[in-house]
């Protein structure tokens, strides 16, 4: 047993570098938020968009890197990234415009939920339709179950009064990245 060392496990690792940067990501999502505030006369969506900025870049590097999809897909992979955060944000101010009688709390929580499944569930249809994109429905669960549950920390943000920094972000983009890169992985090396 001298001088022997166990091989080391490159895809854990690759997993979290993966994981570190989406918490990067996630925290540098609500710093750029007042550089966006002062782009006078854009709609709203658009500035939305434009803070997923930061984890689209993130999702387009793992596209190119863990899948045989060509440089056009993974642009467009971050294009769906862009899109599935707006429309997570819109799911959950929607779910909060719904349930406007409960408490500030559950209201948070579930539009949070909501949030978090709409942006996941946007993305795993979305980069499964990529042309090596995993097409199976069992690849993108851990996805849907993680962004789901991570969107409940919009609850957390507000209880407190989070501006510039967030729970949601680092631990929503850590864990989707992780999720994404598993898939894509899990098509990549089949």
């Amino acid at each position: 047993m001298t001088g022997t060392v166990a091989p080391r496990d490159s895809s854990r690792d690759g997993l979290l570098k993966t994981g570190a940067a989406g918490v990067g990501t996630g925290i540098l999502t609500p710093l750029i938020q007042p550089v966006i505030d002062h782009i006078n006369g854009s709609p709203g969506d658009l500035r939305i968009a434009l803070l997923a900025v930061p984890f689209a870049i993130l999702v387009l590097v793992l596209i190119q890197i863990d899948s045989d999809n060509p440089w056009w897909a993974a642009l467009l992979g971050a294009i769906v990234t862009l899109i599935a955060f707006v429309c997570a944000v819109n799911a959950a101010i929607w779910i909060d415009g719904q349930i406007s009688g409960s408490e500030k709390v559950v209201r948070n929580i579930l539009s949070g939920l909501a949030g978090g499944f709409v942006g996941s569930g946007v993305m795993a249809v979305g980069i499964s339709l990529l042309p090596a994109g995993p097409r199976d429905p069992l690849a993108w669960l851990p996805m849907l179950v993680i962004g789901t549950s991570a969107g409940a920390l919009l609850a957390l943000d507000n209880a407190l009064n989070f501006d510039l920094l967030s729970t949601l972000y680092p631990v929503w983009q850590a864990g989707v990245a992780i999720c994404l890169a598993m898939a894509l992985r899990r098509t990549h090396h089949a």
